[in-house]
């Protein structure tokens, strides 16, 4: 039930579940890095689905982890809004991003923030991490009045914006232990609602 050509990992919940599945009627057992392998072969490139129990830095194009955090991402409470419903992307035929060594170089510290806000479940420096990524974005994918909506989030007090790097869908993050938020996500709701967006929540 995963919405196709959004950026929400579609295609690749396909792809391993075909995997899994195989592999589950031969009785083969295969590791992680295997599956992924296998994955970038059938459709050249892959999320990192396959790892439910820890946030990882995973290289999609090349189906390897470049780090693991070891632990998972804390819990956030989101208000998901589709950029442009009435478009997919073709993830077979995007092409990939190609960073300039600026962007390059924007991700080393970024990289280590995101440690940082990993070890100390700190979501508003994950929030700035999530931004900082989303914008840099902007050059090979852009969303439909994302600035709109980032105004939208920092007027309700959002810890920052995700969106997806192949697909139409932009996220507001709250913070689930700010007493705050409920009534927040409910004004940020309302306001994206009169630029025409759906928006839909998930809480944790």
């Amino acid at each position: 039930n995963i919405p196709v050509g959004r950026g929400m990992g579609s295609s690749t919940a396909d792809v391993l579940a075909s995997i899994l599945a195989v592999l589950d009627c031969l009785g083969i057992e295969a590791a992680s890095d295997e599956i992924m392998q296998i994955a970038v072969r059938a459709e050249t490139a892959c999320d990192s689905t396959l790892f439910k129990q820890q946030a990882v830095l995973f290289a999609q194009r090349d189906g390897i982890v470049l780090e693991s955090f070891l632990r998972p991402l804390p819990s956030i409470d989101l208000v998901s809004v589709d950029t442009a419903p009435e478009a997919t992307v073709d993830t077979l035929e995007f092409e990939p991003a190609r960073y300039d060594w600026r962007e390059i170089e924007t991700f080393r510290p970024l990289r280590g923030l995101l440690r940082l806000a990993i070890r100390k479940a700190d979501l508003r420096l994950l929030g700035r991490v999530a931004t900082a990524s989303a914008r840099i974005n902007e050059r090979f994918l852009p969303k439909p009045r994302l600035n709109d909506i980032e105004t939208i989030a920092a007027r309700f007090d959002a810890i920052g914006l995700q969106v997806a790097h192949s697909g139409t869908v932009v996220g507001l993050m709250f913070d689930p232990r700010d007493e705050k938020t409920p009534e927040n996500i409910d004004r940020a709701v309302s306001e994206l609602g009169l630029l025409d967006f759906q928006p839909t929540i998930f809480c944790h």
